[in-house]
């Protein structure tokens, strides 16, 4: 009787949740039931999933136990958080018990973890649901989700353009409502990317905020977790979780905040309607009485090259073993990426690391007494499968730039210096594209970060009371409808 009661409350609802906290205010009132969310996250994977390929791995039953579990626990008075009951995706380089952790690589088979990373453990002691492991670029090593032993990402509002990467899976996962948040990591913009190329929040906590053991890792320098979402209010939830803390509260206001906006490098090369949905995001901020100016980070051309020297170095030495033994395992261009590795100077490392030390001082003094700074998240909206390069304008023109590159080119700085950034949708191509701005906070501050972006999320992202790509009923997104 209890059952049929909780599907009539399920049934009867006037509004659907549209963030976490509403999601888990309706679990705790037991208005709906954990299974019944997480049978409507399984309609999508079933109904979806087999042309966006965004899963490795499907959790079904154990996702469905874990879930009557919850509704069991609620019921008897033990709602443990906003995240009980609620289902998520982890990217398939973390390590969830009794489950395998692929990498998207064939070098991986056979592989099933003996124990949660301590992410997951966070995730489960809080009673998040886990609904499955989600594809990626092989090893995270790279941006667009198409080198995968399980084969290429879609995007979910236009299947033949790539999703970004690397956390592409988990990226698609949110944006159709096969998962309430996913779990990513964000080695040069990898949480980031994905979740501006699909129109969700994105947010990569400070260095070593959160941890990364239990964590196939690309490089141990630059690696950041951090969750992706639908909204800042949802990024603060789960980021409290990873972190091991009570999430806190918003409390500052829009008005008199100060951002820096780096023009010069990171406004270059930019796609004309990114630039335009960038520029439009400014204009509203300064009407809501946001201060806005310029700032200069002096050797930003130096980014692309001590970032090369860390993460090529560091990603050979990891897989120096396998590198060797099972060359042939490898997608061919991850593997020419490692072997790239091989070729790094011990001297050419050292001036990186030295170099590291230098743009971190300089973003610090961009920073000063600003609150943030702002620039845009992705120069380019979500790419064509298949292609090597896009084409985007310049200060001296039109040039046709190497997707690698022109993706990485305006998140990898903070994975350098370390200092937490979130990307929040500010907008869409006239094809209906998603654009993403990125705020840049201090140092060590990612809850202040995360206050800066909840003021700012009504002017950057218009319809931030309504998040896109929630469809509770099990319908489409209406862009992908064709």
């Amino acid at each position: 009787m209890a059952a049929e009661r909780n599907a009539d409350k399920d049934a009867g609802r006037d509004a659907e949740p549209r963030t976490i906290a509403d999601l888990a205010a309706a679990l705790k009132a037991r208005e709906l039931t954990s299974v019944s969310v997480v049978d409507r996250c399984l309609q999508q994977i079933a109904e979806r999933d087999g042309t966006l390929n965004a899963f490795i791995t499907v959790l079904s039953d154990a996702a469905r136990e874990q879930a009557r579990e919850a509704d069991r626990e609620i019921a008897a008075g033990g709602h443990r958080g906003p995240l009980h009951g609620v289902p998520v995706s982890l990217k398939d380089l973390i390590d969830l018990r009794g489950t395998p952790t692929t990498a998207a690589s064939r070098v991986r088979q056979g592989h099933v973890a003996a124990q949660d990373s301590p992410v997951a453990a966070r995730l489960r002691e809080a009673g998040a649901v886990f609904i499955g492991k989600t594809n990626l670029h092989e090893f995270a090593f790279g941006t667009t989700n198409e080198e995968s032993a399980y084969g290429l990402v879609r995007h979910p509002l236009d299947p033949t353009r790539s999703p970004g990467g690397s956390s592409g899976g988990s990226a698609v996962s949110v944006a159709t409502g096969m998962a309430w948040a996913s779990i990513g990591t964000d080695t040069g913009g990898s949480v980031r990317i994905p979740s501006a190329a699909c129109g969700l929040v994105g947010l990569k906590p400070g260095f070593g905020e959160v941890p990364v053991e239990g964590i196939i890792p690309l490089s141990t320098t630059l690696d950041h977790v951090g969750p992706l979402c639908r909204s800042v209010g949802d990024a603060r939830i789960v980021y409290g979780v990873l972190r091991g803390q009570a999430p806190s509260v918003a409390r500052k206001e829009a008005r008199g905040l100060r951002l820096g906006i780096p023009r010069e490098y990171f406004l270059s090369v930019l796609d004309a309607d990114v630039a335009a949905g960038f520029e439009a995001t400014c204009a509203r901020l300064r009407d809501a009485g946001v201060v806005i100016d310029e700032v200069s980070i002096r050797h930003a051309a130096d980014i692309a090259p001590v970032y090369l020297h860390i993460v090529l170095a560091e990603a050979a030495a990891y897989h120096a073993r396998t590198l060797e033994s099972r060359p042939g395992d490898y997608t061919p261009n991850v593997r020419l990426r490692l072997e790239m590795g091989r070729y790094i100077l011990a001297e050419d490392y050292a001036r990186a690391l030295r170099g590291r030390e230098m743009l971190r001082h300089e973003v610090d003094a961009a920073l000063g007494d600003r609150d943030g700074l702002l620039l845009p998240a992705l120069a380019v909206p979500a790419t064509t499968l298949g292609a090597d390069t896009v084409r985007v304008g310049s200060s001296t023109g039109v040039t046709d730039e190497p997707i690698r590159n022109i993706t990485l080119r305006l998140t990898h700085l903070f994975n350098v210096t370390g200092h937490p950034a979130i990307t929040l949708p500010c907008g869409a191509t006239p094809e209906g594209l998603p654009i993403g701005a990125q705020i840049v906070g201090h140092s060590n501050r990612t809850p202040d970060l995360l206050d800066v972006a909840s003021a700012l999320e009504r002017y950057v992202t218009p319809d931030a009371a309504t998040p896109r790509g929630i469809p509770l009923s099990g319908a489409a997104p209406a862009a992908s409808r064709n």
